[in-house]
Parts: C-alpha cells; structure tokens; sequence
C-alpha cells in the first residue's frame, strides 16, 4: 500500500485518543489501588494526638485516657508525694531514668513537665501488663517498704509514684513517659513534646 492513500492527520487523531484514554483508564485502576494502601480514618485518630483536661483532677487523684491503643495515666501528686519521690531513691534500679523511655521535658527526678503532674503509659516494661496504682504506705500485702506507686500483679513489678522501677524485680526499666505538652494551664496533649511546639 503506498503512502499516498494513508491521511496522516487520522492516524496522529486516532493515537493521540488511545492514548488519553488509555491514561484515564489507568488512572480509574490506580487510584483505589493506591487509596487503599493509605491508613484509614480509623488507623489515623488511633495515632493522633490526645487533649485531656486536667482541671477537675483532685490532688492525689489518678486518671485514665487511651493514646495509640495504650492506656496513659494522668496523676496529680499530692506534696507528701512529691516529697517521698525526692528522698526514697535506694531502691530503685534507675533513679535518674537514664536507661528508660522518656521525652526531655520530663528527664528530672520527678519525670514530669510539672512536678505534681505525672503522666506515663500504663503498661509494665516487663511483658506489658497494666500494673494497678497502689498510693497507700505500707499495705499488708506490699509490706513496710512500700512507699506508694504502682505494682504489676503480672509478676510482681513495683514502680515508685514516678514509674520508676524498683530492683530486683522482672521490670528492665522505668515505665514510659509518653511524649506529652501543656497547652493552657489546664489542658494536656498526649502524643505531641513540648519541642515540638517550639519548633
């Protein structure tokens, strides 16, 4: 067939159409391939930041919130708290938290932003149980040693009103200061360090 019979414009038509819709057709295939690999709506608020109002929590008291599926513990020490913390440190494998988990913010010896306000993640370092929180002195059943804290019923874990594990017991460290900022005087976000904020 010579040249002379073929309209080059037809054929350049004809390609460049296959070609756009060959590129639609694509595009309708990828986009729910490639939306479906994103996390969903669901998968995205289980990470996302938490705000807590602290203002309705009585001194000594304990709350509970949830961040990223884990439980974390909001308490408002009461001074002779803060007292014992300061002073009753023989016991405890790493009173400076130098080997455990903690934003910046909280690297002191109260392992807080604020000194009576303690936040941690309420699980046990050992096997990730939920130690229960035991602020009275010297129970029966935890002897005259204890001082107030947190004990694991798992294995018998104990950590001081700071989460900071005692010796001798299966914990390996401290409990987990999750990453945390004050945004008024009286509200918490969980998931977001006070550096972030300055940054």
């Amino acid at each position: 067939m010579s040249e002379q019979g073929v309209d080059n414009s037809k054929r350049q038509f004809l390609t460049t159409a296959l070609t756009v819709v060959g590129a639609v057709g694509t595009g309708y295939i990828a986009v729910p391939f490639l939306a479906q690999m994103q996390p969903s709506t669901k998968a995205k608020a289980a990470g996302a930041p938490v705000e807590i109002d602290i203002s309705k929590i009585e001194t000594g008291q304990l709350i509970r919130a949830a961040w990223r599926g884990k439980p974390v513990w909001i308490l408002n020490r009461t001074p002779d708290m803060l007292e014992i913390l300061a002073t009753d440190t023989a016991k405890l494998a790493d009173p400076k938290s130098l080997e455990s988990n903690q934003p910046e913010s909280s690297q002191n010896e109260f392992r807080s932003i604020k000194p009576e306000i303690f936040v941690a993640v309420g699980l046990c370092t050992h096997l990730g149980c939920s130690p229960t929180f035991r602020p009275e002195i010297a129970p029966n059943d935890l002897g005259p040693e204890w001082k107030g804290g947190f004990f694991c019923p798992c294995h018998g874990s104990g950590f001081d009103l700071a989460g900071r594990v005692v010796r001798g017991v299966p914990a390996p460290t401290n409990l987990d200061v999750p990453p945390h900022r004050y945004i008024t005087e009286t509200r918490i976000i969980i998931g977001e360090d006070a550096s972030e904020a300055s940054a």
